[in-house]
C-alpha cells in the first residue's frame, strides 16, 4: 500500500469564505477519481479547522501499488483538477510512502 499525501495553502487574495468554496469544490474534482483509477483505496480532502496547523488543506490518499499511484497521477481526470488546484494553492508539500 502507498499512502500519499499533499499539503497546500490557500492562496493569500481569497478570502475566508472563498477558502472553505475552494476546499470543497477541490474535494469535489478530487474525491471521485477513486473510482476511475483502478487501486485507488482513498481519496479524502480535508481542510485545516486549527491554528495549531500551518496548512490549509490537505489531501489524503491510498492506493495498492506505486504503479496506482502514478496511474492517478496521470489520470486526465486528476490533470484537470491539479488546473484548478494550482489556481487556489500555493506552498505545496507531498510525501509518499509505503505501508
Amino acid at each position: 500500500m502507498v499512502k500519499h499525501i499533499v499539503l497546500w495553502n490557500f492562496v493569500e487574495t481569497l478570502s475566508e469564505e472563498e477558502k472553505k468554496e475552494a476546499a470543497n469544490k477541490m474535494s469535489q474534482l478530487l474525491e471521485p477519481i477513486k473510482e476511475l483509477v483502478p487501486g485507488a483505496v482513498e481519496i479524502q480532502v480535508i481542510r485545516n479547522e486549527f491554528s495549531s496547523s500551518n496548512r490549509d488543506v490537505a489531501l489524503i490518499s491510498t492506493f495498492e501499488t506505486p504503479e496506482a499511484l502514478a496511474a492517478y497521477q496521470t489520470h486526465p481526470a486528476h490533470v484537470e483538477a491539479g488546473k484548478y488546484v494550482g489556481s487556489v494553492t500555493c506552498n505545496r508539500s507531498c510525501m509518499d510512502y509505503s505501508f
